[in-house]
C-alpha cells in the first residue's frame, strides 16, 4: 500500500490533496499547526480510506526540526514513503509590504517555512524515497510569485524561488526520484484571502479543482521540473 506524507494538510490545498489520496487508498502521514483542524481533516480522511490503510496525524510546525523528525519517524514506522508533498506555508506579513519596508525577521521566517523546512524534511526522508521501487515522488508547492515581479510579493516570492531551485537541483542529483516544483495557481484559500484582506476572492477556484490533475501527475513518469497545475492533463488515475 502506497504511503504519502503531506504537510499543511489541515486546510486548503494540502487537505484537498490528502483527501484525494485517501480516496485512492493511500496510507498517510499528515501535519498542521492547528491540532483541532488537523484532527477534523484526519477523521474525514479515515472515512475515505479502505481497510488496512493507515493515517497518522501529527500536529506541529515544519520549521521545528523535532517536528520534522517526528513526521519522518512516522513514515519509517509505516515501512515506506512513495510521496512527499511539501505544502505547509505562510504568507508572511499582511497586508503585504513593499521590499523597502519588509521586516527582515519576517523574511527569515518565510525562508524557514519554505526552503529550509522543505529541504530539512527531504533530508529526513530521502532514504525512504530512494527505496521506493518505482521511484519516490516529491512535490514542492510553488507559486507564480516565484517567477513574476508582483508588488508586495517580494519576500514570499523570494522564498518560493528558493524552493523552485531546490526542486530543480534535487531532480538532477536524485535521478531515480520524480521531483516537481508545482504552481497550483490562485485558489480560494484562507492564505490567499489574507493576501487580499477585505477583497472578494470568490472568483478563485476551490483547491479541489486542481486535485485530479495533481493526482495524475503523481501516478505519471513525467520528468522533474517546474510545472503549473493549469498545464497538466486533468485525469483521475485508477487506485
Amino acid at each position: 500500500m502506497s504511503v504519502g506524507l503531506v504537510t499543511g494538510a489541515s486546510r486548503g490545498l494540502g487537505r484537498a490533496l490528502a483527501l484525494g489520496l485517501a480516496r485512492q487508498g493511500w496510507s498517510l502521514v499528515i501535519d498542521g499547526r492547528n491540532e483541532e483542524a488537523l484532527n477534523s481533516a484526519g477523521q474525514e480522511m479515515r472515512l475515505l480510506q479502505p481497510p488496512g490503510a493507515q493515517l497518522v496525524a501529527i500536529p506541529g510546525d515544519v520549521t521545528e526540526a523535532r517536528h520534522r523528525t517526528e513526521l519522518a519517524s512516522a513514515a519509517y514506522a509505516l515501512g515506506r514513503l512513495d510521496l512527499l508533498i511539501n505544502n505547509a506555508g505562510s504568507l508572511g506579513p499582511s497586508p503585504l509590504p513593499p521590499l523597502a519596508h519588509f521586516p527582515l525577521e519576517g523574511l527569515r521566517q518565510l525562508f524557514e517555512v519554505y526552503p529550509v523546512a522543505a529541504l530539512g524534511l527531504i533530508q529526513e526522508t530521502i532514504d525512504l524515497l530512494r527505496a521506493t521501487p518505482t521511484g519516490g515522488r516529491v512535490i514542492l508547492v510553488s507559486s507564480d510569485a516565484a517567477i513574476e515581479a508582483y508588488p508586495g510579493w517580494g519576500g514570499y516570492g523570494a522564498a518560493k524561488a528558493a524552493v523552485d531551485h531546490i526542486a530543480a537541483v534535487l531532480a538532477v542529483e536524485e535521478p531515480a526520484l520524480r521531483v516537481w516544483a508545482l504552481d497550483p495557481g490562485d485558489l480560494r484559500t484562507q492564505m490567499h484571502q489574507e493576501a487580499f484582506p477585505g477583497e472578494d476572492i470568490s472568483d478563485r477556484p476551490e483547491p479541489d479543482s486542481v486535485v485530479p490533475a495533481i493526482l495524475g501527475l503523481i501516478q505519471s513518469d513525467r520528468p522533474g521540473g517546474r510545472l503549473r497545475a493549469a498545464d497538466l492533463h486533468s485525469r483521475t488515475p485508477a487506485p
